[in-house]
């Protein structure tokens, strides 16, 4: 929504979720010169915002990717589920008899065993892919299982719509070629589930792969949004756009402190970055960092802390503010939190 009355960055509350206007149009730009429409199918998980999700269909990417129940049910309530994929296993009844009730959304599912087939036709969901291991130790079947799962779902009653698998074990490696070498490496076993399956997509990818991976019919970039200072250092033309707004509370002879911590950073993928500045560690409401001798700061002082990782940082926060400089220009709710 757009701010009432003229607010500008340091008259946020912190620790505050603030993206770079700016930046976040190109990186949205860039994706959609690099993968028009459907080529690209947004995951959601990355930002869970509807407003965000609709930038990204205004820049021509039609259908979303979704982690939960929970952002399926969000992205039809605000008129955007002309085709969700929600690209994990679901078991629990009630959940899926919600999503099977949307009489306004195309939702189509991920299987990968007897189970979750079975949990899908009973409560009566229509479509499903067949979900693949190629690589990362998580969901998916074997690639030479996946005919079997397919003919077993359609004979439930349930379309097949083709494969997916995500090659996210592949994510982190730096070295743009070792990255392509284990792409195509998970996309030969997946093209060979496919072969076996049928249907009419191939679904994979992610930002770090995006460029690399011409075997998906469809990439479900995320990150590339807003951006973190992990895939920033695989060398994609996308740029951070999201970082929390703290607040120096306390400084002492050898560190400084800030106020956001484990409750308002996403730190699986290691501690945050702070501009001309070394971090030591994060406490539950704290940043200790050591700030470059010429870059003194002192209490009250407001700086970016930039995560490590973007969909885990996102979730902690009830809203994220639009900023074009120092002016604060729209303020969207994380409207997509919770399963």
């Amino acid at each position: 929504m757009p701010c009432s009355h003229a607010v500008r960055l340091h008259d946020l509350s912190t620790p505050a979720l603030v993206v770079d206007a700016g930046m976040l149009e190109h990186n949205l730009a860039t994706m959609a010169a690099a993968l028009p429409g459907d080529r690209c199918r947004p995951h959601v998980k990355a930002h869970k915002t509807t407003a965000l999700a609709r930038r990204q269909r205004e820049v021509g990417h039609p259908g979303f990717t979704c982690a939960t129940p929970r952002e399926a049910l969000g992205l039809a309530a605000t008129g955007l589920g002309d085709d969700l994929l929600i690209a994990n296993e679901v078991v629990d009844p009630e959940r899926l008899a919600a999503l099977a009730g949307l009489d306004n959304a195309r939702i189509t599912i991920a299987v990968d065993s007897e189970a979750t087939i079975a949990a899908a036709a009973a409560a009566g969901l229509r479509e499903v892919v067949v979900d693949v291991m190629v690589g990362l130790p998580r969901c998916g079947c074997l690639p030479g299982d996946a005919g079997r799962l397919a003919d077993l779902a359609r004979s439930s009653g349930l379309e097949v719509r083709g494969v997916m698998g995500y090659e996210g074990h592949v994510t982190v490696i730096e070295d743009t070629a070792k990255r392509a070498e284990e792409t195509e490496r998970s996309m030969t076993e997946l093209l060979r589930a496919y072969a076996d399956v049928g249907g009419d997509i191939v679904s994979a990818g992610a930002t770090a792969t995006y460029a690399l991976n011409s075997w998906a019919t469809e990439i479900q970039a995320g990150s590339y949004a807003l951006m973190d200072t992990t895939f920033e250092r695989l060398g994609t033309p996308f740029g951070r756009a999201l970082f929390v707004w703290a607040t120096v509370v306390s400084v002492l002879p050898g560190w400084t402190v800030a106020d956001c911590g484990l409750k308002s950073l996403g730190m699986d993928h290691g501690d945050p970055t702070i501009d001309d500045a070394q971090v030591l560690l994060c406490s539950d409401e704290h940043v200790t960092f050591v700030p470059d001798p010429d870059h003194a700061v002192d209490v009250g002082d407001k700086m970016r802390v930039w995560p490590a990782h973007i969909d885990p940082t996102v979730a902690y926060h009830e809203q994220m503010h639009l900023a074009v400089g120092n002016e604060i220009v729209e303020t969207w709710p994380v409207d997509l939190r919770g399963w």
